[in-house]
């Protein structure tokens, strides 16, 4: 068949035209059909029935089957089959008769992801349920060790959560491959919908830490959801000056991602010290605010009582960190607020480590007369 004649086959079918599709094909004579039932197109490697699949067009999927004679387990160049399509596409009916069919209902595609994988990435529990019935595994883990539940609780639909506990009791009972439950997950998204169920129907311990010793508590303030912040602290006894594995507690890693109001909810609210040092360098959170550039984080510290003289374990001034991060609009500020340069404990001063010429001029220009 002509190229531009296969370009239109695939225009037909993701629009759905079934009568088009069929006269287009069946003028081209069994050779046509033969083509078709092995032909995959463009970088992807899908067939035309892959294309239908996703689209959801039913009609399409069944001519393509039964009259063509496509194989229901055809896979591009990622595996997907069209279960996998019409899954992740919320297509129920597609889902439906693919299953009829004989499609595999626990087939992976690349990095090992499952049909119900897919669906769950959607907030279709109709779908979810279709496979389930078809003996769909949610315990199934992908190549970062995520099952369905974990990426259910991601998306935070509570029914699909809900029914997933439901038909696999400890489905909970997971880790990635770094050790994050799907607490973690919910936490990190924002989910506090589920994160009060995980609570309320599952056994997690308070705390409970990854390869990288982030608890939910951390992923849920350094992530700005401090409603799920609260959740935790008020139904899990989550401790909010937890060290991770860098011995950085929250209020450093809210540091680092800017979140200020999480940083006026640890220090005024839960009385945390902002001046309190990570353990493993010694670093402030206007540390790494200033090595994040973080300019509007660092007035906001100040304003909350960070010293502005402090050193880490290099003798390093926030000064330091922020021209080791080339952030001249940080360094200014800090001149300007009275940090002086000055050398580190291998002598070493700040204006040393400016690379760019940005950052290079603001030492060169001195420090404009804000009096």
């Amino acid at each position: 068949m002509e190229e531009n004649t296969l370009k239109l086959l695939v225009k037909l079918t993701q629009e759905g035209q079934l009568s088009s599709l069929e006269e287009r094909i069946s003028s081209g004579g069994s050779a046509a059909v033969q083509t078709i039932r092995s032909k995959h197109f463009g970088r992807s490697g899908d067939t035309l029935l892959h294309y239908a699949a996703r689209q959801g067009h039913l009609d399409i999927v069944q001519y393509l089957i039964k009259r063509v004679g496509m194989d229901v387990e055809t896979y591009n160049n990622d595996y997907k089959r069209p279960l996998h399509e019409a899954a992740s596409m919320s297509h129920l009916a597609c889902v439906s008769y693919l299953l009829q069919e004989g499609a595999k209902v626990d087939s992976l595609k690349k990095a090992d992801w499952t049909p119900l994988m897919m669906a769950c990435t959607r907030r279709n529990l109709n779908v979810i349920q279709e496979l389930l019935h078809h003996g769909a595994d949610p315990a199934l883990r992908n190549k970062d060790g995520w099952n369905s539940f974990h990426i259910a609780c991601r998306e935070g639909d509570p029914l699909v959560v809900q029914h997933l506990l439901l038909v696999t009791l400890d489905v909970w009972r997971t880790e990635s491959k770094t050790r994050r439950t799907p607490l973690h997950t919910a936490a990190m998204h924002g989910c506090e919908e589920i994160v009060r169920i995980l609570l309320e129907r599952c056994g997690y311990t308070p705390d409970c830490a990854d390869s990288c010793g982030v608890t939910p508590f951390m992923d849920a303030v350094r992530n700005g959801h401090l409603s799920v912040a609260r959740l935790l602290l008020e139904k899990h006894q989550a401790s909010p000056q937890a060290t991770d594995m860098l011995g950085t507690q929250p209020v450093h890693q809210v540091a680092v991602t800017g979140q200020e109001e999480a940083l006026w909810f640890l220090v005024r609210d839960l009385n945390v010290d902002v001046n309190q040092k990570a353990t493993d360098m010694q670093l402030t959170a206007l540390h790494y605010a200033a090595k994040e550039g973080h300019t509007s984080t660092i007035k906001t510290l100040l304003e909350l009582g960070a010293d502005l003289y402090v050193r880490d374990k290099k003798g390093r001034t926030a000064l330091h960190m922020a021209c080791i991060g080339q952030h001249a609009d940080v360094a200014r500020i800090l001149l300007q607020l009275g940090l002086k340069d000055s050398e580190d404990a291998s002598g070493t001063t700040a204006r040393q480590l400016a690379k760019k010429p940005d950052i290079v001029r603001v030492f060169q220009c001195g420090v404009p007369d804000t009096s």
